[in-house]
């Protein structure tokens, strides 16, 4: 028995591959020169009835274990033969709350994950998923058509790409506050129309925006609020109320007579020395 299955597998290897339960497994290979083969589990990306998806049912494919010298262009030529493929995403982990996202930054993104990633790939016609699902290989990331930089030549490429233009920096910046800035003007427009406006219930939604003006939240701010409340703590404070306090306040008075007395006597002697006659 042990025989007959080492030959089944060696005459059909895809059988012997082990893969997650309702995902498929393609082989590939860094290059020609590898032996070993390294598998993708791909299936067709779905989410339960009645859930948003921010990625488009049936043209979606999930990949798991994506390898970390396997790009987003490097998924998008492997997968392309099955069908144009519009975009691919790399992430550390799927997505569980299938919420919009707001649209990458060429500078101010996160750290790459040094691991194995998942990816979403999408297709720009439905039948490219099916024909994903029955790709067979090895497929090949690196060729000489289209070389994969790795080692040291990686980490130069990833060194210059770290420096970013100033002007485009710019540009993207300005863009970006252009936009932030209509977006709270739109806010508070819309805030000051449904100000003391009731809702279908009949009840008021309570805005920030008042008579009053709110306080700004600075250091110098709160700095004048704690002294104005200790202003106040004084004035209600009872002086002199208890005996012991009453004792202590004359003890300090009489402290404070005695070393004024010794200064003036101090200023009185050196007054004196600076009148003496030295005729020599």
């Amino acid at each position: 028995m042990v025989a007959r299955r080492r030959k089944r597998a060696a005459r059909d290897p895809e059988e012997g591959i082990p893969s997650p339960s309702g995902y498929s497994a393609i082989p590939i290979k860094f290059s020609e020169k590898q032996q070993a083969s390294h598998y993708l589990y791909v299936r067709a990306h779905s989410v339960r009835e009645g859930t948003k998806s921010t990625w488009p049912q049936k043209r979606t494919l999930f990949v798991l274990n994506v390898p970390p010298y396997c790009t987003e262009e490097c998924l998008s030529r492997l997968l392309s033969p099955c069908s144009p493929v519009q975009s691919v995403e790399l992430q550390e982990k799927p997505d569980l709350a299938e919420s919009p996202k707001e649209p990458k930054s060429k500078f101010f993104h996160p750290k790459p994950v040094p691991g194995f990633q998942v990816a979403y790939v999408v297709f720009q016609k439905p039948g490219g998923v099916s024909a994903a699902l029955t790709l067979k290989g090895p497929l090949l990331v690196s060729t000489e058509s289209h070389p994969v930089k790795s080692g040291v030549h990686k980490w130069i490429s990833d060194y210059a790409d770290s420096v970013p233009d100033p002007e485009a920096l710019r540009v993207e910046v300005d863009t970006f506050m252009e936009a932030y800035d209509q977006k709270i003007a739109e806010e508070e427009a819309q805030a000051k129309e449904e100000e003391g406006v009731p809702d279908e219930e009949g009840w008021v939604k309570v805005t920030r925006r008042g008579r009053r003006p709110v306080l700004p939240r600075t250091e110098a701010a709160s700095l004048r609020v704690l002294e104005r409340e200790k202003r106040k703590r004084a004035r209600k404070e009872l002086l002199n109320f208890y005996a012991w306090q009453h004792r202590e306040s004359k003890m300090e008075h009489l402290a404070q007579l005695r070393k004024k007395f010794e200064e003036d006597k101090q200023r009185i002697e050196l007054m004196r020395a600076r009148r003496k006659f030295r005729p020599y």
